[in-house]
């Protein structure tokens, strides 16, 4: 009987687990006089609603950070919700091609000399003018070494020397020197030098300088991209009798500033003309009379042409070679008054 029992009591106990557990499992409410009416959102009859994701919690948008719902135990709860991770990688940016190099431009030639004016060598012997002009040809340039060497050692022929070391030695032609180029250089700083040394000597400072910054190069100089001379010569006064005026076969006194020749090759070379007529002294040998001024300028003495007419200002214009220099209205011939000559006797 008591065995009996027990079973009963046990199998009652089992049969209530079971009920409890399948009411936990589906939501429902526990047994009782209410168990008919369902649960919350139970359908007719009891029969739980069937509900869609969408319907049992809002689907956020796309990366919304907002909350969602979840089944816990017959109750809905909130989780915050977590951005979905992304599945891709940042793209890398993009590669910029490197800059091209410039391409590789040709050395600038170093500057040569500018034109003299010329010197004409008319007397056959070397002087510094006319071997300069002889420079003016880089392919020459060791011409000038034998001149430089036999002469005089005065500063005009060192730094044409110097400058056809340096010539030789920027072109890559024996008999170049750069280092005995450079000593004169240094040497004739500051000395006085005529226009064309003075030209020289700055055309040389210019080599030095491309060997300084391109030591192993090698060029052809080239001529200067302005025109222009070396040499500028000038009249700078015109003296002439006391009154101003001047009378056929008067002297006339010209005063040359900047004068780059010879004298003694000007009374060979040069030309004087006053109002347009060549004009010469006549107690010359030479027909001119050149003498060293005060400051290096040079004056050179010629007579007051017959020709040229009384009564008007007259220009004064000197030449050598391919260089002339004028100095405007300089002249004014007077008219020569004839003398009365012996008074015819009276009639007796």
């Amino acid at each position: 009987m008591r065995a009996s029992l027990g079973a009963r009591i046990s199998g009652l106990l089992i049969t209530g687990a079971l009920a409890v557990s399948l009411t936990a499992v589906l939501g429902g409410a526990p047994a009782g006089p209410d168990a008919g009416a369902g649960p919350p959102g139970a359908g007719p009859g009891g029969t739980p609603e069937r509900r869609t994701a969408e319907a049992a919690a809002p689907s956020p948008s796309a990366g919304s950070t907002g909350p969602r719902t979840s089944p816990e135990g017959g109750r809905r709860s909130t989780v915050p919700d977590t951005p979905a991770p992304r599945t891709g990688t940042a793209a890398p940016p993009p590669v910029r091609p490197e800059p091209a190099a410039p391409p590789d431009r040709p050395l600038a030639a170093p500057v040569w000399l500018p034109a003299g004016p010329r010197s004409p060598d008319s007397d056959g012997a070397p002087d510094p003018a006319s071997v300069y002009d002889r420079l003016r040809t880089p392919d020459r340039c060791a011409d000038a070494l034998p001149a430089a060497a036999a002469a005089a050692p005065d500063d005009e022929w060192r730094v044409l020397g110097a400058l056809a070391r340096a010539c030789l030695a920027v072109r890559g032609v024996s008999g170049g020197d750069w280092e005995a180029a450079a000593r004169e250089h240094a040497a004739l700083a500051g000395r006085p030098l005529g226009c064309k040394g003075r030209a020289a000597y700055a055309v040389l400072g210019g080599l030095l300088e491309f060997h300084r910054a391109h030591p192993a190069a090698t060029a052809r100089p080239v001529s200067p991209s302005r025109g222009g001379t070396a040499c500028d010569f000038r009249v700078a006064s015109v003296r002439v009798g006391g009154d101003g005026g001047a009378r056929p076969g008067d002297p006339v006194t010209i005063e040359l500033d900047g004068a780059f020749f010879d004298p003694a090759e000007f009374t060979r070379a040069g030309e004087v003309s006053v109002g347009g007529v060549p004009a010469t002294d006549p107690a010359a040998p030479d027909g001119l009379v050149m003498a060293a001024g005060p400051g290096g300028r040079l004056t050179v003495t010629v007579g007051v042409p017959a020709e040229v007419p009384a009564g008007s200002p007259v220009d004064v214009v000197v030449r050598y070679a391919d260089a002339r220099a004028v100095r405007e209205d300089a002249v004014t011939v007077v008219t020569v008054l004839d003398s009365p000559g012996p008074s015819a006797p009276s009639p007796s």
